[in-house]
């Protein structure tokens, strides 16, 4: 992470040059999966070229994954009092949005795939269930970042929150092991470690992992920072609306406000666990 300065999160989780180049590989990468998975991969002899969409599919669920693992984590050091500090709100909020792109994906891209295999585009099976669920209890999770209050208080709700809805996680990954399901088991990370892929399909599969999780980082730093830049924006409007006050108060009602109230305003604001 760069450094942060006067007690402000840092405006970025990575240097600029390391930015930059996670943006062109993101790119290379797609550009060798979309390759990789329209014509050098062989069709499936059972499902044809709808198996195709698994290496879009199967890396999107792994990365909601990763996205609500990572927000858990931040989470936890948030509420854990020695490692409070703003950067691990931010990061939390930010993996979040990610892990509902992600799972949202994984549902579309599920139901592209289950029409021609199942002749539906939805059913009521355990893991789209569960899967859906999960994607709804972290949109609750992003509402309630939305509610107004103070910046530690506001924090530490939604890092319980994250906690909790991350239970959902191996419900969802498990789901096709504990009940009879319509789904496929785990091809990769099966109970027996035992991979049902081998040659260029899996190494395409491993090349859409790769592709989403490179991906994945580069966002999560543009949505850091982002979500750094608005907090920034309420503190100045914050300052800008206590200083009005406080000259509307004055005697002459035009006066200069006194020095350090609009500071003053933006650390209460803020709360001390900014």
């Amino acid at each position: 992470m760069t450094e942060q300065t006067a007690g402000r999160p840092a405006a970025a989780l990575l240097p600029r040059g390391a930015r930059t180049l996670l943006g062109w590989a993101s790119l290379a990468s797609l550009v060798v999966l979309t390759v990789y998975g329209l014509w050098v991969a062989p069709p499936d002899a059972v499902q044809g070229d709808a198996q195709r969409v698994m290496y879009l599919h199967v890396p999107a669920a792994w990365l909601a994954y990763l996205a609500f693992f990572v927000t858990t984590a931040a989470s936890a050091l948030y509420l854990w009092p020695r490692t409070r500090s703003a950067v691990w709100d931010h990061v939390a909020g930010a993996s979040a949005e990610l892990g509902v792109l992600f799972t949202g994906l994984t549902l579309v891209l599920g139901s592209v795939w289950a029409r021609p295999v199942w002749g539906v585009w939805w059913t009521w099976d355990a893991r789209l269930v569960s899967t859906a669920v999960l994607f709804f209890l972290y949109l609750g999770y992003l509402a309630l970042r939305r509610i107004p209050g103070g910046a530690e208080a506001r924090g530490k709700r939604a890092a319980i929150a994250a906690l909790i809805a991350f239970v959902d996680v191996p419900i969802v990954h498990f789901s096709v092991e504990w009940w009879r399901t319509l789904h496929q088991q785990a091809t990769v990370f099966n109970p027996e470690l035992d991979a049902q892929i081998e040659g260029v399909m899996a190494l395409t599969l491993w090349l859409g992992v790769l592709a989403f999780t490179v991906l994945y980082v580069y966002l999560l730093d543009r949505r850091y920072r982002l979500s750094v830049l608005e907090e920034d924006l309420e503190d100045r409007e914050l300052a800008m609306a206590i200083a009005e006050r406080v000259a509307m108060a004055l005697p002459d009602g035009d006066g200069p406000a006194p020095a350090g109230v609009a500071g003053a305003g933006v650390r209460a604001g803020r709360g001390e666990g900014s």
